[in-house]
């Protein structure tokens, strides 16, 4: 493999791979720590409010049972009207503080008849809770997460009749208590469990990682010059893609570095032959001491000749660089492909004369297209001068335009020696040669198609071949009416 193709796969490397892996590392431990970390915390979040609500529920219930049970006690000693009974001011006393909290006994009048706390009595209570209760309505509601306040009414067993209303006031302060004792506990598990979690998320990012560090050595081997081996890492169907992927890349390299090669070599071959002729000849002249005039005359001709040739090869490839650039090199203008076949025919007509043949252009309906003309003249000319070049003696070129609403088409139709079938697919390759015995007979320089199909394909056009040994051959081809970069 080539300097530049190493080049390529070092930088491939540490760009791409590296940069990759710790992405995909530090995405792994990511993923992870969110997805294990934060569903513990919302689990203990809610397991907290859970509590709480739990908690606070139960104590209601339990303190509006009490209620009920003092209601009672409160009827059958007509405590409301005599407070005079030492029991129920024992139960008042000890439920209050059972529960850390407050009782205030209100009258039909509103009137605050006893107060555990002993402030309140004989002052007037009309709170929202208190006439709801006097209507028959149970209230209970938590005040600033420290008390849970309720009223519970006290109501006469025969008629029915509510004489009266408990407000009680619980403290939370035990249910908090234990609120912080089990929220401390659910902390000391959430940071064991982070540690645990953020272990097995390391071990993990490293073994997923696994496969795209052996991507990465390969990729060094690679570049080292060990290219005699596919990369076959097939841990996940991800690795295993990439893989198939990279070794097609790899293969795709492989050909263009042969292809490459084999240009440069061809290159080279067809720069030296000329030169070379030129040499012998200058050397001949310069042995001939006294040579007569007109055998220098006869050689500075074939010089002269070479030096043409050696120019054609030149412009030939500069032609094939430019074509080799992206489309933003086109300049693109409606021009009419009618006219340019005319011009194209008339300047090759010449040509065909020499070898009595027959040239031909058939325009089914005016074509007006966006193309480069200068581009697209040369492909073209390219194509007849071919189908004349490779001709028999008072043979034929036909040469047909049409056109449909998007693309427009060209025909190059000749009666002449045909392509191989074997050798179809390499036309379009850079100096290739169909027969090359013959390649000093007929001038040329094997990079016509090449530039042919080159700026074609700038046009977003295509170009495929048909060919009969010895009966002839048809280039056709198609591109786009409006141009689209």
């Amino acid at each position: 493999m080539c300097t530049q193709s190493g080049e390529w796969v070092i930088i491939f490397r540490h760009s791409v791979i590296k940069d990759y892996l710790k992405s995909m590392q530090f995405r792994i431990l990511l993923c992870f720590l969110v997805l294990g970390f934060l569903p513990m915390l919302a689990t203990k979040e809610g397991i907290m409010n859970n509590y709480m609500k739990r908690a606070i529920s139960v104590r209601s219930t339990e303190v509006q049972n009490q209620c009920k049970i003092l209601s009672n006690q409160l009827i059958s000693s007509n405590y409301m009207r005599d407070r005079s009974s030492e029991l129920v001011d024992g139960e008042l006393a000890q439920l209050s503080s059972l529960y850390d909290g407050r009782i205030l006994l209100i009258d039909q009048d509103f009137r605050i008849i006893r107060d555990t706390y002993g402030l309140e009595e004989n002052k007037i209570m009309v709170a929202e809770e208190v006439v709801k209760c006097f209507k028959g309505e149970n209230t209970s509601h938590l005040v600033g997460n420290r008390f849970i306040e309720m009223t519970v009414p006290i109501q006469e067993t025969d008629s029915k009749t509510i004489v009266g209303v408990i407000l009680i006031s619980v403290s939370t302060d035990s249910i908090r208590d234990n609120l912080e004792y089990l929220e401390h506990n659910a902390n000391m598990m959430l940071a064991a469990m982070s540690v645990l979690l953020l272990t097995v998320s390391v071990f993990c990012s490293y073994l997923l990682a696994r496969p795209l560090r052996r991507m990465g050595g390969y990729l060094d081997q690679f570049a080292a010059g060990h290219d005699d081996q596919d990369m076959g890492i097939t841990s996940y169907s991800e690795t295993e893609e990439i893989s198939q992927t990279f070794n097609r890349i790899i293969s795709q390299m492989r050909v263009l570095d042969e292809s490459r090669q084999e240009f440069v070599s061809n290159v080279s071959h067809e720069l030296k032959t000329p030169l070379a002729s030129m040499k012998v000849l200058a050397d001949s002249l310069i042995m001939q001491e006294g040579a007569p005039l007109e055998l220098y005359q006869e050689f500075m001709g074939d010089i002269a000749e070479e030096i043409e040739r050696e120019n054609k090869i030149i412009t030939d490839l500069l032609s094939l660089v430019k074509m080799d650039k992206k489309a933003a090199d086109l300049t693109i203008e409606p021009v009419s492909i009618n006219d340019l076949l005319e011009l194209i025919l008339k300047r090759l007509r010449p040509i065909a004369t020499k070898k009595n043949i027959e040239v031909v252009l058939e325009s089914f309906r005016p074509v007006t297209a966006e193309v480069d003309e200068v581009k697209l003249t040369l492909a073209l000319t390219n194509l007849v001068e071919n189908a004349i070049k490779y001709n028999h003696e008072n043979g034929w070129v036909h040469v047909s335009l049409d056109a449909d609403h998007k693309f427009f088409y060209v025909k190059v139709m000749d009666s002449g020696i045909g392509i191989p079938e074997e050798s179809k697919q390499h036309i379009f390759e850079r100096f290739y040669r169909v027969d090359k015995s013959h390649s000093n007979e007929i001038d040329g320089t094997g990079l016509g198609l090449a530039i042919t199909r080159s700026a074609i394909l700038l046009h977003k056009g295509a170009i495929k071949v048909s060919s009969v040994l010895e009966e002839g051959t048809t280039f056709s081809v198609r591109i786009p009416l409006n141009f689209v970069g």
